[in-house]
């Protein structure tokens, strides 16, 4: 059985995110404040069945976690819902890797590690 959903590799994402095009960021908090994708919706994976209504079923919607795991389980459950996703692979490590910036909460550099 296959997933009903698109995957990408981080370094392959758009570079700029907006109304149409969300990068849903599932991590919790803290993973959030140390670094996280500029543009970036935060929604922790806990939080997702609450505010299914805050993802935009018409925006093109990239889930990302730090490896992988949380956002494939994200993807799945918003698939059900109808809402089409592609899921990050290889997560904000991949992001990092890829020479991608991050930004913390403070405002400075960020790091998923």
């Amino acid at each position: 059985m296959t997933d009903p959903f698109e995957t990408i590799a981080a370094a392959e994402l758009p570079d700029r995110f907006d109304d149409a095009t969300v990068l849903l960021d599932v991590r919790e908090q803290d993973e959030w404040d140390q670094g996280h994708a500029v543009g970036a919706v935060h929604m922790p994976l806990g939080e997702v069945s609450e505010r299914l209504d805050e993802v935009d079923p018409d925006a093109e919607v990239y889930v990302v976690c730090r490896q992988g795991g949380r956002a494939v389980r994200v993807c799945q459950f918003l698939s059900q819902y109808g809402r089409d996703v592609i899921f990050v692979r290889d997560g904000m490590v991949g992001w990092q890797q890829s020479g991608r910036p991050t930004v913390a909460a403070d405002g400075n550099e960020g790091s998923v590690y």
